[in-house]
């Protein structure tokens, strides 16, 4: 799934729903660099949390 994550992918969180979404900024070796909307920028490990990538919003 990691792989599909490419910078402008529109994400969520699955444990942080209140962070609304996220675009990622960069994928480096798993290493997802996402600026959510309520929580600013976050770097997310891929493998061990399995962004919810958001198709329409």
């Amino acid at each position: 799934m990691s792989s599909l994550l490419e910078p402008g992918v529109l994400v969520r969180h699955p444990q942080c729903p209140d962070w609304g979404t996220g675009q990622v900024q960069s994928n480096v070796q798993g290493r997802v660099t996402v600026n959510f909307r309520n929580a600013g920028k976050v770097v997310i490990d891929t493998a061990r949390i399995e962004l919810q990538v958001v198709f329409t919003e």
